[in-house]
Protein backbone atom coordinates (compact mmCIF):
# COMPACT_ATOMS: atom_id res chain seq x y z
CA UNK A 1 0.00 0.00 0.00
CA UNK A 2 1.17 3.52 -0.80
CA UNK A 3 1.11 6.30 1.80
CA UNK A 4 1.38 9.85 0.46
CA UNK A 5 1.79 13.25 2.08
CA UNK A 6 2.24 16.74 0.62
CA UNK A 7 3.21 20.21 1.79
CA UNK A 8 0.12 22.01 3.06
CA UNK A 9 -1.42 24.51 0.64
CA UNK A 10 -1.65 27.13 3.44
CA UNK A 11 1.71 28.94 3.42
CA UNK A 12 1.36 29.61 7.16
CA UNK A 13 1.21 25.89 7.89
CA UNK A 14 4.76 24.64 8.48
CA UNK A 15 3.95 21.28 10.06
CA UNK A 16 4.20 17.91 8.33
CA UNK A 17 2.53 14.60 9.17
CA UNK A 18 5.36 12.14 8.46
CA UNK A 19 8.55 12.42 10.52
CA UNK A 20 11.86 10.58 10.14
CA UNK A 21 10.83 8.26 12.97
CA UNK A 22 7.40 7.39 11.58
CA UNK A 23 8.76 7.03 8.03
CA UNK A 24 11.07 4.27 9.23
CA UNK A 25 8.15 2.56 10.93
CA UNK A 26 5.94 2.74 7.84
CA UNK A 27 8.71 1.27 5.68
CA UNK A 28 9.32 -1.54 8.19
CA UNK A 29 5.62 -2.43 8.05
CA UNK A 30 5.75 -2.81 4.27
CA UNK A 31 4.25 0.51 3.17
CA UNK A 32 5.62 2.52 0.27
CA UNK A 33 5.85 6.21 1.17
CA UNK A 34 5.89 9.15 -1.23
CA UNK A 35 6.27 12.80 -0.30
CA UNK A 36 6.59 16.12 -2.06
CA UNK A 37 9.97 17.76 -2.71
CA UNK A 38 11.15 19.92 0.25
CA UNK A 39 8.49 18.29 2.42
CA UNK A 40 10.70 18.43 5.53
CA UNK A 41 12.10 21.93 4.98
CA UNK A 42 10.55 23.43 8.14
CA UNK A 43 11.40 20.37 10.24
CA UNK A 44 15.08 20.35 9.27
CA UNK A 45 14.81 17.11 7.29
CA UNK A 46 16.38 17.20 3.83
CA UNK A 47 15.09 15.46 0.71
CA UNK A 48 18.23 13.30 0.83
CA UNK A 49 17.50 12.22 4.41
CA UNK A 50 13.94 11.22 3.54
CA UNK A 51 15.17 9.29 0.49
CA UNK A 52 17.86 7.56 2.55
CA UNK A 53 15.16 6.37 4.94
CA UNK A 54 13.11 4.94 2.08
CA UNK A 55 10.71 7.67 0.91
CA UNK A 56 10.14 8.47 -2.75
CA UNK A 57 10.11 12.14 -3.76
CA UNK A 58 7.26 12.90 -6.16
CA UNK A 59 5.10 15.81 -7.31
CA UNK A 60 1.85 16.76 -5.57
CA UNK A 61 -0.47 15.71 -8.41
CA UNK A 62 1.06 12.24 -8.66
CA UNK A 63 0.96 11.73 -4.89
CA UNK A 64 -2.76 12.50 -4.76
CA UNK A 65 -3.57 10.39 -7.80
CA UNK A 66 -1.63 7.26 -6.79
CA UNK A 67 -1.65 7.05 -2.98
CA UNK A 68 -3.93 4.59 -1.19
CA UNK A 69 -3.62 6.56 2.07
CA UNK A 70 -3.18 10.34 2.23
CA UNK A 71 -1.88 11.74 5.52
CA UNK A 72 -2.45 15.45 5.96
CA UNK A 73 -2.42 18.17 8.59
CA UNK A 74 -5.55 20.04 7.48
CA UNK A 75 -8.53 19.62 5.17
CA UNK A 76 -7.58 19.56 1.46
CA UNK A 77 -8.77 22.43 -0.72
CA UNK A 78 -11.03 22.01 -3.76
CA UNK A 79 -8.20 21.60 -6.28
CA UNK A 80 -6.59 18.93 -4.10
CA UNK A 81 -9.90 17.11 -3.68
CA UNK A 82 -10.21 16.81 -7.46
CA UNK A 83 -6.86 14.98 -7.55
CA UNK A 84 -7.34 12.51 -4.70
CA UNK A 85 -7.86 8.96 -5.90
CA UNK A 86 -11.41 7.63 -5.57
CA UNK A 87 -11.78 5.14 -2.74
CA UNK A 88 -8.58 6.16 -0.96
CA UNK A 89 -8.16 6.91 2.76
CA UNK A 90 -7.61 10.37 4.20
CA UNK A 91 -6.25 10.82 7.74
CA UNK A 92 -5.60 14.09 9.56
CA UNK A 93 -7.40 16.83 11.47
CA UNK A 94 -10.19 18.22 9.29
CA UNK A 95 -12.81 19.87 11.54
CA UNK A 96 -15.71 18.60 9.41
CA UNK A 97 -18.37 21.01 10.69
CA UNK A 98 -16.18 23.94 9.65
CA UNK A 99 -15.47 22.31 6.25
CA UNK A 100 -18.83 20.78 5.33
CA UNK A 101 -18.65 21.40 1.59
CA UNK A 102 -15.15 19.94 1.26
CA UNK A 103 -16.01 16.89 3.36
CA UNK A 104 -19.11 16.20 1.28
CA UNK A 105 -17.08 16.46 -1.94
CA UNK A 106 -14.61 13.93 -0.56
CA UNK A 107 -17.42 11.55 0.39
CA UNK A 108 -18.80 11.72 -3.16
CA UNK A 109 -15.47 10.25 -4.29
CA UNK A 110 -15.94 7.39 -1.81
CA UNK A 111 -12.96 8.59 0.22
CA UNK A 112 -12.74 7.19 3.75
CA UNK A 113 -12.13 10.15 6.06
CA UNK A 114 -10.67 9.88 9.57
CA UNK A 115 -10.53 13.21 11.44
CA UNK A 116 -8.51 12.73 14.63
CA UNK A 117 -9.58 15.86 16.50
CA UNK A 118 -12.85 13.95 17.06
CA UNK A 119 -11.15 11.25 19.15
CA UNK A 120 -12.94 10.32 22.38
CA UNK A 121 -11.17 11.28 25.58
CA UNK A 122 -10.35 7.74 26.70
CA UNK A 123 -7.08 6.21 27.83
CA UNK A 124 -6.67 4.05 24.71
CA UNK A 125 -6.89 7.11 22.46
CA UNK A 126 -4.31 9.25 24.26
CA UNK A 127 -1.40 8.28 22.00
CA UNK A 128 -3.44 9.42 18.96
CA UNK A 129 -4.77 12.65 20.45
CA UNK A 130 -3.70 15.37 18.00
CA UNK A 131 -5.59 18.08 19.91
CA UNK A 132 -3.66 17.43 23.12
CA UNK A 133 -0.24 17.06 21.52
CA UNK A 134 -0.62 20.29 19.55
CA UNK A 135 -2.33 22.25 22.34
CA UNK A 136 0.52 21.35 24.67
CA UNK A 137 3.02 23.00 22.33
CA UNK A 138 0.67 25.93 21.68
CA UNK A 139 0.57 26.70 25.41
CA UNK A 140 4.35 26.65 25.58
CA UNK A 141 4.86 28.80 22.50
CA UNK A 142 2.21 31.32 23.61
CA UNK A 143 4.26 32.06 26.72
CA UNK A 144 7.52 32.30 24.76
CA UNK A 145 6.00 34.69 22.20
CA UNK A 146 4.39 36.79 24.95
CA UNK A 147 7.67 37.11 26.84
CA UNK A 148 9.38 38.14 23.59
CA UNK A 149 6.88 41.02 23.23
CA UNK A 150 7.10 41.94 26.92
CA UNK A 151 9.59 44.72 27.56
CA UNK A 152 10.68 43.55 31.01
CA UNK A 153 12.49 40.66 32.65
CA UNK A 154 10.26 37.81 33.85
CA UNK A 155 11.91 36.45 37.02
CA UNK A 156 12.68 38.33 40.21
CA UNK A 157 16.25 39.66 40.13
CA UNK A 158 17.99 41.05 43.18
CA UNK A 159 20.92 43.28 42.28
CA UNK A 160 23.10 45.88 43.97
CA UNK A 161 21.16 48.50 42.01
CA UNK A 162 17.81 47.26 43.25
CA UNK A 163 15.25 44.50 42.78
CA UNK A 164 13.42 43.60 39.59
CA UNK A 165 9.95 42.33 40.49
CA UNK A 166 8.70 39.16 38.74
CA UNK A 167 6.16 39.36 35.93
CA UNK A 168 2.59 38.40 36.74
CA UNK A 169 0.97 35.87 34.40
CA UNK A 170 -2.73 35.09 34.26
CA UNK A 171 -3.87 32.04 32.28
CA UNK A 172 -7.51 31.80 31.21
CA UNK A 173 -8.54 28.18 30.69
CA UNK A 174 -6.78 25.28 32.38
CA UNK A 175 -6.99 22.68 29.65
CA UNK A 176 -3.92 21.16 27.99
CA UNK A 177 -2.69 24.47 26.50
CA UNK A 178 -3.41 26.40 29.69
CA UNK A 179 -1.62 23.94 31.95
CA UNK A 180 1.46 23.98 29.73
CA UNK A 181 1.35 27.79 29.73
CA UNK A 182 1.28 27.75 33.54
CA UNK A 183 4.21 25.32 33.71
CA UNK A 184 6.27 27.33 31.20
CA UNK A 185 5.61 30.68 32.89
CA UNK A 186 6.60 29.19 36.26
CA UNK A 187 9.83 27.79 34.80
CA UNK A 188 10.67 31.27 33.52
CA UNK A 189 10.23 32.67 37.02
CA UNK A 190 6.86 34.36 36.68
CA UNK A 191 4.16 34.64 39.34
CA UNK A 192 1.29 32.66 37.85
CA UNK A 193 -2.44 32.53 38.50
CA UNK A 194 -5.12 30.87 36.40
CA UNK A 195 -8.87 30.54 36.11
CA UNK A 196 -11.28 28.00 34.67
CA UNK A 197 -15.01 27.49 35.09
CA UNK A 198 -14.31 23.86 36.00
CA UNK A 199 -13.54 23.54 39.71
CA UNK A 200 -11.80 20.22 38.94
CA UNK A 201 -8.96 22.27 37.39
CA UNK A 202 -7.98 23.71 40.78
CA UNK A 203 -5.80 20.77 41.79
CA UNK A 204 -4.00 20.68 38.43
CA UNK A 205 -3.26 24.42 38.49
CA UNK A 206 -1.96 24.30 42.04
CA UNK A 207 0.18 21.22 41.35
CA UNK A 208 2.07 23.32 38.79
CA UNK A 209 2.64 26.14 41.26
CA UNK A 210 -0.14 28.42 40.06
CA UNK A 211 -2.80 30.17 42.13
CA UNK A 212 -6.33 29.16 41.14
CA UNK A 213 -8.87 31.98 40.77
CA UNK A 214 -12.46 30.80 40.64
CA UNK A 215 -15.97 32.25 40.45
CA UNK A 216 -18.23 29.97 42.48
CA UNK A 217 -21.15 28.30 40.72
CA UNK A 218 -23.85 25.92 41.94
CA UNK A 219 -23.78 24.05 38.62
CA UNK A 220 -21.46 21.48 37.07
CA UNK A 221 -19.71 23.41 34.30
CA UNK A 222 -17.82 20.51 32.73
CA UNK A 223 -19.05 18.41 29.80
CA UNK A 224 -18.72 14.62 29.70
CA UNK A 225 -15.90 15.15 27.19
CA UNK A 226 -13.93 17.22 29.69
CA UNK A 227 -14.56 20.64 28.11
CA UNK A 228 -16.03 23.70 29.80
CA UNK A 229 -19.75 24.30 29.35
CA UNK A 230 -21.12 27.59 28.08
CA UNK A 231 -21.99 29.89 30.99
CA UNK A 232 -25.50 31.14 31.66
CA UNK A 233 -26.16 34.83 32.34
CA UNK A 234 -25.65 34.59 36.11
CA UNK A 235 -22.34 32.71 35.83
CA UNK A 236 -21.15 35.06 33.09
CA UNK A 237 -21.77 38.01 35.41
CA UNK A 238 -19.78 36.34 38.23
CA UNK A 239 -16.94 35.45 35.89
CA UNK A 240 -16.82 38.95 34.42
CA UNK A 241 -16.66 40.54 37.87
CA UNK A 242 -13.84 38.21 38.88
CA UNK A 243 -11.86 38.97 35.72
CA UNK A 244 -12.42 42.72 35.98
CA UNK A 245 -10.74 42.76 39.38
CA UNK A 246 -7.93 40.41 38.32
CA UNK A 247 -6.90 41.47 34.81
CA UNK A 248 -5.92 45.05 35.63
CA UNK A 249 -3.08 43.82 37.88
CA UNK A 250 -1.54 41.38 35.37
CA UNK A 251 1.47 41.78 33.09
CA UNK A 252 0.84 38.89 30.68
CA UNK A 253 -2.52 37.21 30.02
CA UNK A 254 -2.72 33.93 28.06
CA UNK A 255 -6.21 33.12 26.72
CA UNK A 256 -6.80 29.44 25.93
CA UNK A 257 -10.58 29.00 26.31
CA UNK A 258 -11.70 27.08 23.24
CA UNK A 259 -13.88 24.10 22.29
CA UNK A 260 -12.88 22.53 18.95
CA UNK A 261 -15.27 23.41 16.12
CA UNK A 262 -17.18 26.07 18.10
CA UNK A 263 -17.02 29.85 18.31
CA UNK A 264 -14.67 30.95 21.05
CA UNK A 265 -16.27 32.63 24.09
CA UNK A 266 -15.50 36.34 24.42
CA UNK A 267 -13.96 36.61 27.87
CA UNK A 268 -11.90 39.81 27.93
CA UNK A 269 -14.02 42.88 27.23
CA UNK A 270 -12.76 46.16 25.78
CA UNK A 271 -13.00 47.66 29.26
CA UNK A 272 -10.81 44.90 30.74
CA UNK A 273 -8.13 45.26 28.05
CA UNK A 274 -8.02 49.04 28.52
CA UNK A 275 -7.71 48.60 32.30
CA UNK A 276 -4.32 46.88 31.92
CA UNK A 277 -1.03 48.75 32.33
CA UNK A 278 0.79 50.02 29.24
CA UNK A 279 3.42 47.43 28.29
CA UNK A 280 1.21 44.49 29.25
CA UNK A 281 0.66 41.62 26.81
CA UNK A 282 -2.39 39.49 25.95
CA UNK A 283 -1.96 36.34 23.88
CA UNK A 284 -5.20 34.99 22.36
CA UNK A 285 -4.92 31.34 21.29
CA UNK A 286 -8.59 31.33 20.25
CA UNK A 287 -8.37 34.16 17.71
CA UNK A 288 -9.09 31.98 14.67
CA UNK A 289 -12.47 31.00 16.12
CA UNK A 290 -13.54 34.48 17.14
CA UNK A 291 -11.12 35.17 19.97
CA UNK A 292 -11.32 35.27 23.77
CA UNK A 293 -10.14 38.87 23.87
CA UNK A 294 -11.52 42.11 22.51
CA UNK A 295 -9.27 43.72 19.88
CA UNK A 296 -7.49 40.48 18.91
CA UNK A 297 -7.03 40.09 15.14
CA UNK A 298 -5.92 37.03 13.18
CA UNK A 299 -2.15 36.96 12.59
CA UNK A 300 -1.64 40.47 13.96
CA UNK A 301 -0.28 42.11 17.07
CA UNK A 302 -2.72 44.90 17.93
CA UNK A 303 -1.73 47.67 20.33
CA UNK A 304 -4.43 49.33 22.47
CA UNK A 305 -3.34 51.98 25.00
CA UNK A 306 0.11 50.39 25.04
CA UNK A 307 -1.25 46.86 25.61
CA UNK A 308 -0.16 44.34 22.97
CA UNK A 309 -2.73 41.73 21.90
CA UNK A 310 -1.11 38.81 20.04
CA UNK A 311 -3.43 37.05 17.58
CA UNK A 312 -1.35 34.41 15.84
CA UNK A 313 -3.73 31.73 14.58
CA UNK A 314 -1.53 28.63 14.48
CA UNK A 315 0.85 28.39 17.42
CA UNK A 316 1.86 24.74 16.82
CA UNK A 317 3.06 25.74 13.34
CA UNK A 318 5.28 28.37 14.96
CA UNK A 319 7.18 25.51 16.59
CA UNK A 320 6.81 23.24 13.59
CA UNK A 321 9.61 20.73 14.11
CA UNK A 322 8.41 19.60 17.54
CA UNK A 323 4.75 19.83 16.51
CA UNK A 324 5.38 17.69 13.42
CA UNK A 325 7.12 14.97 15.43
CA UNK A 326 4.15 14.65 17.77
CA UNK A 327 1.47 14.95 15.06
CA UNK A 328 3.20 12.29 12.93
CA UNK A 329 3.33 9.92 15.90
CA UNK A 330 -0.38 10.49 16.61
CA UNK A 331 -1.20 9.57 12.99
CA UNK A 332 1.01 6.48 13.06
CA UNK A 333 -0.57 5.24 16.28
CA UNK A 334 -4.04 5.61 14.76
CA UNK A 335 -3.08 3.87 11.52
CA UNK A 336 -1.91 0.89 13.54
CA UNK A 337 -5.45 0.18 14.70
CA UNK A 338 -6.93 0.16 11.18
CA UNK A 339 -4.12 -1.65 9.32
CA UNK A 340 -3.88 -5.46 9.22
CA UNK A 341 -0.22 -6.16 8.46
CA UNK A 342 -0.77 -9.87 7.84
CA UNK A 343 -3.31 -9.24 5.10
CA UNK A 344 -1.72 -5.96 3.95
CA UNK A 345 -5.05 -4.15 4.01
CA UNK A 346 -7.11 -1.77 6.08
CA UNK A 347 -9.53 -3.31 8.55
CA UNK A 348 -12.07 -0.71 9.62
CA UNK A 349 -14.06 -1.95 12.59
CA UNK A 350 -16.88 0.59 12.89
CA UNK A 351 -17.88 -0.85 16.27
CA UNK A 352 -14.56 0.23 17.77
CA UNK A 353 -15.28 3.37 19.85
CA UNK A 354 -12.23 5.18 18.50
CA UNK A 355 -13.01 4.47 14.84
CA UNK A 356 -16.71 5.21 15.35
CA UNK A 357 -15.81 8.66 16.71
CA UNK A 358 -13.38 9.75 13.98
CA UNK A 359 -14.73 7.99 10.86
CA UNK A 360 -16.73 10.38 8.67
CA UNK A 361 -18.83 8.27 6.32
CA UNK A 362 -22.01 10.35 5.97
CA UNK A 363 -22.59 13.70 4.31
CA UNK A 364 -22.84 16.65 6.69
CA UNK A 365 -25.93 18.84 6.42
Amino acid sequence: MIIGSVIDSDNNEKRISISSETLKKYISKGFSVQIEKDYGKHSNISNEEFERLGAKISDKDNIYKTSDIIIKIACPNDSEISLIKNGSVLIGSFFPYLNKDKINKLLKKNIKIFSLELLPRITRAQSMDVLSSQANLAGYKAVIDSVYEFNRAVPMMMTAAGTVTPAKFFVIGAGVAGLQAIATAKRLGGVVSATDVRLASKEQVESLGGKFVFAESSKNLETSGGYAKELDADDKRKQEELLKNTIKNQDIVICTALIPGKKAPRILTEEMVKSMKSGSVICDLAVEQGGNSAFSEVDKITVINGVKIIGYKNFPSRISESASILFAKNIFNFLEIIYDKNQNKLEINENDEIIKAVYINKEIN
